[in-house]
């Protein structure tokens, strides 16, 4: 395809299925942002877009009702101070906390929320016989975090700049013992989201610095807290904070609503309220004091206490109506997200892969991965363009040519001096240089000696269009592209396929070649046989039988296996797979992404007493029910959870298996089952299937099937390039094999030769494949140890060329006429079915 063919809605969309929210898109930005009709706005990281909808509602709210200073008592000042109280509520709500765990302090924005923070820690000065207190932050953090050390520098504390590669590089596998009696408090900051690329930053650091076992923490005594910078994070994605509880979160509400500007919050953990301390005193913070005496009696609560003389209150009224008009346009923060990190994808897929007349790439984008996930890059792309010769060309001449085209983008270093210094590889000498040459922040000199000073950053909102990525794409290369305009396509096939393996990005897969490695031997004939005929023996190309040498089934999704011999096909697919699932306090599905020590609980199944037993090495055996009785249906409450996307009605297992689970894996969860009344049905129907598919707890599909060649295959591989690094345990097969989590093993097939089947009978159970197996980092958990290594995904996606697939998903074709159960046994044979060419 060409650039014009690629620059498509259709194609868009073919790449990534979440765009707009539900109804008219087109008309909704007609309605709420007919103002920018004619402008490309790519500055919402700098500030977001007001709908009119929300100036409408506001206005009418505060021309038909009076609001007085809250400080005073009268009818119109309660109804300020309610309607504000009411405020601060939805901006906990938003972030999934309540009033018992979080405080809310109005600001003038998120840097006033960062100088309140520095002006009023417990800092300690470093002596002889005290270290004092640390002040530590993210290299990649915006100058308003970076500013705080010029108060700490004044007051002795120990400034440590820290990289993002240090937190887990350094860090330790167990928290250090605590000396209780070294309380001296120390600070860490960093962003949720870079301002400068985008990166989202693990959400986990928070706990993990907060319990020392991250670094700087884990090599410091005392008390540790957290400031999450959200600011740039907020703006177009979803925050948690029951995830990652920091104690300090300042954000502004002009990058979440487009108004009111000047106004933001600081959001302060109960447990870390304490710790802060006030010098000034002004209006509505005293609970007493006395004009002619140094007597004075601090407000109780801590809102009251920080928040000097009277708050903004019409603008955070305006803040109310932002909430209604963001989730009445949008639906949420999660819709949000996805319709903006489409976008960025989708620009960053197409810009990485331009390229001029001669063959040499356009763009050079500052970023540390491909645009793969939301959960770690935001709405955000930075990049300088290059000319034919490979010279970067000065970002502000692109700023002056955009503005030619009223295309509205942000360049410099951003405010973040840090990841510029670090994607542009400029060293302090050479900061120090440029300003000798003249060039200070926010200046228009891009080029010093050749080399840039800053770069070019596009951002988007969620009232952004598909029309805002094609006109800034089309500017691209009208103006900076020797022509013809070309496309690095063995690029743009390798995003796509990481696109396609990603779960969350829609039903599409985007097929490309193996690159030749699967290739059918040109003597092979597409099999013919019907998979009706269940007596007929189908044999492979070369001679050989293929059988079934594993069956396993995990009957806690995200736990421990359990092989078996023979095992009987429910409804779902194997009898009692994926049937359960642990959750945590809030109900969301733990993974081995996310914990990775569930590997090492092992359930089993014991049908003679109709009882599940959970193990794990150090715990007392546990049991539940495998069936759900009456005892179940009446004292245990019924639930709603998502896996992958789907909303789910599932049954609690109740407090002994939650205490069991909560004292192995050291955090509160829960064990949670399918409710058998509820029917979970396969998105997408099998081709061929003649009824809908129906699913346990699975991700896609009843089965995942594997091939142990295919196995061995990548074993070698890892062998091979293990065999240069000093240290690296080789992997055997069998602990590849674990690792891929598959419930069907299969033997004498050529590797990767499943790709290409289409049906297949395993003994007399017929199934047909639904799809290939896209992978991830969870396949890197050693399934007996629980640790992480890079392998095998470094290998598999080295030999697949970008592919990372791996097995073939099932699903079975059993006759509703079938009185007797099927049961699969290894040892079965096997007949395929390939796909005709």
């Amino acid at each position: 395809m060409d650039f014009q063919q690629l620059c498509t809605f259709e194609t868009f969309k073919q790449l990534w299925n979440h765009y707009g929210y539900g109804g008219n898109f087109e008309e909704l930005i007609e309605r709420e942002f007919k103002r920018i009709k004619g402008t490309t706005y790519l500055d919402h990281a700098a500030a977001t877009l007001y709908p009119e909808s929300l100036i409408r509602d506001y206005c009418q709210d505060i021309s038909s009702n009076v609001y007085g200073n809250p400080h005073s008592h009268n009818p119109s000042s309660r109804l300020t101070h309610d309607t504000v109280e009411r405020v601060r509520y939805r901006v906990l709500q938003h972030f999934n906390v309540t009033p018992e765990e979080y405080s809310v302090i109005f600001t003038s924005g998120c840097t006033a929320a960062l100088k309140l923070v520095a002006e009023s820690f417990p800092w300690s000065p470093q002596t002889q016989s005290d270290v004092g207190s640390h002040f530590c932050y993210l290299t990649d953090s915006h100058t308003s975090v970076v500013g705080i050390r010029g108060l700490t520098s004044g007051r002795g504390v120990v400034t440590m700049p820290v990289s993002p590669q240090e937190v887990e590089s350094r860090a330790k596998e167990a928290a250090p013992g605590e000396d209780v009696s070294c309380q001296t408090a120390h600070l860490f900051c960093y962003p949720a989201q870079s301002n400068f690329s985008g990166l989202k930053y693990p959400l986990s650091h928070v706990k993990g610095i907060q319990a020392r076992r991250l670094y700087p923490a884990c090599v410091h005594q005392g008390r540790w807290f957290v400031l999450l910078d959200a600011a740039s994070h907020v703006s177009c994605s979803p925050l948690n904070l029951q995830d990652c509880p920091a104690d300090f979160i300042p954000i502004s509400f002009y990058k979440m609503f487009g108004f009111p500007t000047g106004l933001g919050a600081l959001l302060v953990h109960k447990n870390a309220a304490g710790i802060l301390k006030k010098t000034y005193f002004g209006g509505g913070t005293a609970a007493a004091y006395l004009s002619g005496e140094d007597f004075y009696v601090q407000a109780l609560n801590i809102s009251d206490r920080f928040e000097d003389g009277t708050v903004s209150f019409l603008d955070i009224i305006a803040v109310n109506h932002g909430f209604d008009a963001l989730y009445r346009v949008t639906g949420g923060m999660h819709s949000i997200q996805q319709h903006t990190f489409g976008l960025a994808r989708y620009t960053y897929m197409l810009l990485s892969s331009l390229c001029h007349g001669n063959g040499r790439p356009v763009a050079l984008i500052y970023t540390e991965g491909q645009f793969d996930s939301p959960s770690t890059q935001g709405a955000v792309l930075n990049f300088n363009l290059m000319d034919s010769h490979g010279q970067i060309i000065g970002y502000s001449q692109v700023d002056r040519m955009a503005s030619l085209y009223n295309i509205h983008v942000r360049t410099g270093c951003f405010c973040n001096t840090g990841a510029c210094q670090s994607f542009l590889g400029i060293s302090d000498q050479q900061m120090k240089r440029n300003l000798q040459a003249g060039h200070v922040c926010g200046d228009s000199i891009d080029l010093v000696d050749g080399q840039p000073t800053g770069s070019i950053r596009v951002s988007f909102g969620y009232m952004s269009t598909f029309e805002d990525c094609q006109k800034f794409l089309n500017f691209v290369a009208e103006c900076f592209i020797e022509k013809p305009v070309t496309v690095d396509q063995n690029r743009l096939e390798k995003l796509k396929a990481v696109t396609a393996h990603e779960g969350s990005f829609g039903d599409h897969q985007v097929k490309i070649p193996n690159g030749g490695r699967c290739e059918m031997d040109e003597k092979e004939k597409p099999l013919e046989a019907s998979l009706r005929g269940c007596g007929h023996k189908e044999s492979n190309s070369t001679g050989g039988t293929y059988s079934l040498t594993n069956i396993y089934i995990y009957p806690i999704k995200s736990c421990g296996a359990y092989e078996v011999h023979h095992w009987p096909v429910g409804p779902l697919g194997l009898l009692y797979d994926r049937g359960w699932m642990v959750v945590n306090r809030n109900g969301v599905c733990l993974s081995q992404k996310r914990e990775q020590r569930l590997c090492l609980i092992h359930p089993q199944v014991h049908l003679p007493s109709n009882k599940l037993l959970l193990q794990a090495s150090g715990m007392e055996t546990i049991s539940v029910p495998l069936e759900k009785g009456t005892q179940m249906q009446t004292c245990h409450q019924v639930c709603q959870s998502k896996v992958c996307g789907d909303r789910v009605e599932t049954v609690d297992c109740g407090d002994e298996a939650a205490s069991w689970l909560s004292d192995f894996l050291g955090q509160p969860c829960r064990l949670i089952r399918l409710n058998p009344d509820f029917t979970r049905e396969m998105k997408k129907r099998p081709s061929g299937a003649a009824t809908s598919t129906s699913l346990s707890l699975v991700n896609e599909a009843q089965y995942l099937m594997i091939n142990r060649a295919s196995v061995e295959l990548i074993q070698k591989l890892m062998s091979s390039r293990q065999e240069d690094s000093e240290g690296d345990q080789l992997l055997d097969t069998q602990n590849v094999i674990s690792r891929f989590r598959a419930n069907l093993v299969i033997a004498g097939v050529e590797p990767f030769e499943e790709d290409n089947w289409s049906h297949l009978i395993i003994g007399n159970t017929p199934f047909v494949v639904t799809g290939q197996c896209g992978r991830c980092q969870m396949v890197g958990v050693d399934q007996e140890t629980g640790t992480r290594t890079k392998e095998p995904l470094l290998s598999l996606s080295t030999y697949r060329t970008g592919k990372v697939t791996f097995g073939v998903y099932l699903s079975h074709q059993l006759p509703e006429s079938r009185t007797t159960p099927s049961v699969l046994s290894t040892g079965s044979l096997i007949q395929p079915k390939q796909h005709l060419p």
